[in-house]
């Protein structure tokens, strides 16, 4: 299966050597919107590429992921606790016993605007 497409950042009918040094590799999606939607791609002074949108603006560059903590879940459980949260077994479980819906209140209760008089 071909993970990335060669890409020449100088194109090869603009004198575009096929060298590495004149080569990015892309994924089929991004290769496609570089030739056919107008993204453009370009190598800075460091030799690292910049992506522009069609409309000349730089795209920015991807932020570093979050870092995840040593014990995920104890970091949870007291982000939990300082925020006042109480989980149990049965926190996702439905409060409704079967009684019939009042739509009137569940329209009040869920969309506060619906209740002001109109103008």
């Amino acid at each position: 299966m071909r993970v990335g497409q060669g890409h020449h950042v100088r194109h090869w009918a603009q004198g575009g050597p096929t060298k590495l040094s004149n080569l990015a590799l892309l994924c089929r999606r991004h290769h496609r919107a570089v030739h056919e939607e107008g993204y453009q791609l370009e190598p800075s002074s460091d030799g690292a590429l910049q992506f522009r949108r069609p409309d000349g603006r730089m795209l920015p560059e991807v932020p570093v992921p979050a870092t995840v903590p040593a014990d995920p879940v104890a970091a949870l459980r007291a982000r939990h606790v300082a925020h006042g949260l109480q989980l149990h077994g049965r926190t996702g479980l439905a409060q409704w016993l079967g009684e019939r819906l009042d739509v009137g209140w569940a329209i009040d209760v869920l969309h506060p605007l619906a209740t002001r008089a109109v103008r």
